[in-house]
């Protein structure tokens, strides 16, 4: 179900991809969202896995194990982005490394319309790894090195996911 603008709305989002820039013609293949109102989860959620039109890079396979066979008969960007932006707009974004994620997206929006809206234009955008070095600086602030320093068990996560 897509869901309007609503004040005090989140959406937790991530991304996986075929490797590490856009610019080198690398493409998301994994959204995963999940929306909170007034800091409580929903439980509405935007999770899709897509199918990239190129071959995934080895190191990023190992990073999330997604194959390219798995995403052979998934839909394309131009496919889910629609329903995408209707799940995103007017929330404010939490994201781990934003510049990378939103990097991402934008370019994908690019890829489907030069004149396309961009992820600031929206939403609001809160980048915690940018919160995070503030709070703990010279420190490892990766998601992992969180969950440890604020006691959150992650050790059910063996590869990265959208929404693990």
């Amino acid at each position: 179900m897509l869901n309007p603008v609503v004040a005090n709305r989140i959406v937790v989002l991530d991304t996986e991809t075929t490797g590490l820039n856009p610019q080198e013609g690398h493409r998301i293949i994994e959204i995963g969202c999940v929306e909170l109102v007034n800091r409580r989860l929903t439980g509405n959620r935007f999770h899709v896995y897509v199918n990239p039109g190129r071959e995934i890079d080895q190191g990023a396979i190992e990073v999330h194990g997604i194959t390219n066979e798995f995403l052979e008969d998934k839909q394309r960007f131009q496919d889910i982005a629609t329903d995408f932006i209707a799940f995103i707009k007017g929330a404010e974004l939490v994201i781990h490394n934003a510049p990378f994620d939103v990097g991402f997206i934008n370019h994908e929006f690019a890829l489907l319309d030069k004149q396309a809206s961009t992820v600031e234009q929206l939403c609001t955008v809160f980048d915690t790894l940018t919160f995070a070095r503030q709070k703990h600086p010279g420190q490892r602030n990766s998601l992992d090195a969180l969950c440890r320093r604020y006691s959150i068990d992650n050790s059910h996560r063996e590869l990265h996911g959208a929404l693990l």
